[in-house]
């Protein structure tokens, strides 16, 4: 899969299981810990692992595994690090709390991920 796809598929997942408050923002530009970082928030601990566990499990099923993963026992900040796609899923207090939009103000914000390319 490319990069492109993981984004396409990590935001497609988010959609179905209600995520909400989705975000995509293009770093590449201005960092080199990734291309693209995406946000969503869950309502509670149960949404965000669901959130969490899809993603792992179709991307999985495409041989893409997340370098690394962290926060998943306590659900409030669950990070996948996909090396060039890092997915943060956040219950809402959390998110605004570290207001990870804030710091990445640089970055572009991908209003369409189905025109990515």
């Amino acid at each position: 899969m490319t990069v492109n796809e993981i984004v396409r598929t990590a935001v497609h997942i988010m959609e179905d299981k209600k995520g909400t408050e989705i975000k995509v923002i293009d770093i590449s530009g201005v960092s080199v810990i990734a291309d693209y970082f995406i946000l969503v928030s869950g309502t509670n601990r149960h949404q965000t692992q669901a959130i969490s566990d899809e993603i792992e499990f179709q991307l999985g099923k495409q041989g893409v595994l997340p370098k690394d993963k962290e926060g998943y026992s306590s659900g409030s900040w669950i990070l996948l690090d996909y090396r060039d796609v890092v997915i943060h899923i956040f219950n809402g207090e959390d998110r605004r709390f570290y207001n990870l939009e804030r710091i990445w103000t640089d970055g572009k914000l991908v209003e369409n991920v189905n025109a990515l390319h």
